[in-house]
């Protein structure tokens, strides 16, 4: 099984928490083939937004949730 990653973000409630204050206007970026390409794609979107400290981006290990064990 291939190791996929999403990649996404918006708006927190605190930068350094990961509560995601309007769930409906996330920006999802892609679903990525392995961490390395994720990782590319979220610095691009966390860089464009660095100077908004309520934007945050992260990536999601799909292949964890899928295969938990």
């Amino acid at each position: 099984m291939s190791k996929l990653h999403l990649v996404f973000g918006g708006r927190v409630a605190n930068p350094q928490g990961q509560d995601f204050i309007e769930p409906d206007k996330l920006h999802v970026v892609g679903i990525y083939p392995d961490y390395a390409s994720a990782v590319i794609a979220w610095r691009a979107q966390a860089q464009r937004t660095v100077d908004d400290a309520t934007m945050k981006y992260v990536v999601v290990h799909l292949h964890r949730m899928l295969e938990p064990q």
